[in-house]
């Protein structure tokens, strides 16, 4: 009997041994000093700017294209709500323009045509 359990510790003992962690794609980390989230293994850092915000976009951590993405970016500040277009900006950025950005501020960004797809992706500022 007491074999038995020896053996059976062994195995679950061996067993812990050999799980595979999972890793992330790609890092979490901002590279601009912004708000980093992951979406669909694509990292989103927002950078809240004087003028509005920029978006950078990263995929496995090499950038990727901006282009023909665009959205809408909602900006949610207490009980006011501010809508602002979301615009390709060149490389791996897009651009938003008119809003003023400050702590607190909880937003969405409502994207399209990200590798053809539509994706949401919600930050705080903090």
């Amino acid at each position: 009997m007491k074999l038995k359990y020896l053996i059976s510790a062994l195995s679950l003992a061996l067993s812990c041994l050999c799980i595979n962690t999972a890793l992330a794609h790609g890092t979490a980390k901002p590279l601009h000093g912004g708000i980093v989230q992951m979406v669909n293994d694509i990292g989103f850092e927002l950078v809240a700017q004087p003028d509005g915000a920029t978006i950078y976009l990263m995929d496995h951590d090499k950038p990727m294209a901006s282009k023909g993405i665009t959205g809408k970016l909602t900006v949610l500040q207490g009980s006011n709500k501010i809508e602002a277009d979301i615009k390709e900006a060149g490389d791996n950025t897009l651009r938003v323009l008119g809003v003023k950005l400050g702590k607190g501020d909880k937003l969405v960004a409502a994207l399209s045509n990200v590798g053809g797809k539509s994706m949401t992706v919600r930050f705080t500022i903090k």
